[in-house]
């Protein structure tokens, strides 16, 4: 999976140096035993440090969990289907800190009296991990149910049918599983981050706010790509510059995707701050916590060919703008890599009609993240549709699943 780094005092990645793989006994020593809090008492402290989700939505966790009906909560469930192919950091918790999951996934169904514990998994070694690890407690609670390895399927509504034993495909409804999830019942869902993140926080309380940024206290997990380079999970404290994230994997910086496959391509990074609202002001997106730097030795719009038809062939065919407007989309970007200028104006206005129609925010994502090359690589476009070509090949440095090209 590459390596794990942290700048600054590790926390979720605490004794990762030393180990593999952090167990039971491992972890207790690390980490110290769990508080138990009330709902009250987790709703206050995840209120007094600010924090929120570790997720593409960065919802803040005290409203998540005041939003869910006073009274016992059905379920609580663990989202660990990383289906953001650019992302490794939820499967390297999983994986190599799987007790920190699971404590905060045990703090919170304590806390909401919750009768599931459901961790929604797709990667066979992380379920193996988690399994193992579910054995090592002394009262194991929880338990992991697969889910396809399909980009659809890790969302939020997607994983809750997963979890009802139906097709992991968005259900195009709005209801928030707060009010309505596994079973049609009150669910407190998040990601696999967030609940080590408030293991780690329940142990420190007001001390977790100590480090990173104001308006998003802590430690945040990103996934980093530099060209030929192994991709690293970097734990960095939430006032790190971008720049200096970056810098981890010694990548050039000329055009960095910041986000994933629904995120924002961006020129001049280094000075960008890394907390989510703060990027937010700039109108970007954390997303999946992935940052992958394109280098100057590989088309880029051919890479950005290839993540569109992957992500056009990733509809759950459930609605026009998925399933038609993406593969319309990713037959534009073909087309102006070849130099056609036509398909320019053709794209433009198809990313003006998608977004907002669609069943789940798939298509709004996919045409958010297209957008954005035009604006941060208008050079490369040029080039392409002068002479048909930029004349560097294809190195596939945007990940995909498989390897696929």
């Amino acid at each position: 999976m590459g390596a794990v780094v942290a700048i600054g005092c590790p926390r979720l990645t605490l004794g990762l140096a030393d180990v593999e793989r952090v167990d039971a006994r491992e972890h207790t020593r690390l980490h110290g035993p769990l508080p138990r809090y009330d709902r009250a008492a987790l709703e206050s402290l995840a209120s007094s440090i600010g924090l929120l989700g570790r997720g593409g939505a960065a919802f803040p966790v005290a409203t998540k969990l005041a939003g869910l009906p006073r009274g016992r909560t059905h379920a609580v469930v663990v989202n660990g289907s990383e289906s953001e192919p650019a992302s490794r950091k939820d499967r390297m918790l999983m994986r190599r800190a799987p007790h920190l999951v699971l404590d905060g996934l045990d703090l919170v169904a304590h806390a909401l009296r919750a009768r599931g514990l459901v961790i929604a998994v797709h990667d066979e070694a992380s379920a193996q991990s988690l399994e193992h690890a579910i054995l090592e407690r002394a009262k194991p609670r929880a338990r992991v149910v697969r889910t396809p390895a399909r980009f659809v399927s890790g969302e939020a509504r997607a994983v809750i049918e997963a979890v009802d034993r139906r097709p992991a495909v968005p259900t195009g409804r709005r209801t928030l599983p707060t009010l309505s999830g596994v079973r049609g019942r009150p669910t407190f869902l998040s990601n696999a981050e967030t609940f080590a993140q408030l293991a780690v926080a329940a142990r420190m309380g007001s001390r977790f706010a100590d480090v990173g940024a104001r308006e998003e206290p802590g430690t945040t997990l990103t996934t980093v790509f530099g060209p030929g380079r192994t991709p690293i999970v970097a734990e960095t404290p939430t006032d790190a510059l971008l720049g200096d994230v970056l810098g981890l994997v010694g990548a050039e910086r000329s055009t960095v995707l910041v986000g994933g496959y629904h995120g924002t391509f961006c020129r001049d990074v280094d000075d960008l701050p890394l907390s989510r609202p703060a990027l937010r002001e700039h109108g970007v997106s954390l997303g999946a916590g992935a940052l992958i730097a394109l280098s100057s030795e590989t088309c880029w719009l051919r890479e950005l060919s290839a993540v569109a038809d992957y992500l056009a062939a990733e509809s759950s065919g459930q609605c026009g703008p998925c399933l038609f407007g993406l593969a319309s989309i990713a037959d534009d970007v073909r087309r102006i890599n070849v130099g056609e200028r036509a398909a320019v104006d053709r794209l433009r206005s198809r990313l003006g009609i998608v977004p907002g129609r669609g069943a789940c925010a798939h298509p709004d994502g996919a045409a958010r993240m297209i957008g954005s090359f035009l604006t941060a690589a208008p050079d490369e476009i040029a080039l392409h549709l002068a002479h048909g070509t930029c004349g560097r090949p294809w190195r596939g440095e945007l990940p995909l699943p498989g390897g696929m090209r």
